[in-house]
């Protein structure tokens, strides 16, 4: 058994080190394609949405108040509500939520 966790330790270097490094040193000039730009400026926003997502619903008690929440949140920021307010709207109906649920 001891020699296989060096191996996947190996394996998963080797993997993160070519991720990081092969656009490095595949691509030398500008990227013109538009498909390709509008692919790697969405990377981000996907990413911490995907991070972000699950951790919304199963922070709470109740994935029922995360899902409140997320909700609120989502129409408040639509209607123009700043950071301060959404987060503080957010944390009282989770409040409410896990109160009501209980």
């Amino acid at each position: 058994m001891g020699h296989n966790v060096y191996l996947y330790i190996l394996g998963m270097w080797a993997v993160s080190y070519l991720i990081r490094t092969l656009p490095l040193t595949l691509i030398r000039r500008e990227i013109t394609n538009k498909t390709v730009r509008s692919f790697l400026y969405y990377v981000p926003y996907v990413t911490l949405a995907v991070m972000t997502f699950p951790a919304i619903l199963t922070a709470t008690q109740s994935p029922v108040s995360g899902a409140l929440a997320l909700g609120l949140g989502i129409a408040l920021a639509l209607l123009g509500g700043t950071l301060f307010q959404v987060s503080v709207a957010c944390c009282i109906i989770v409040f409410i939520a896990e109160l009501i649920i209980k």
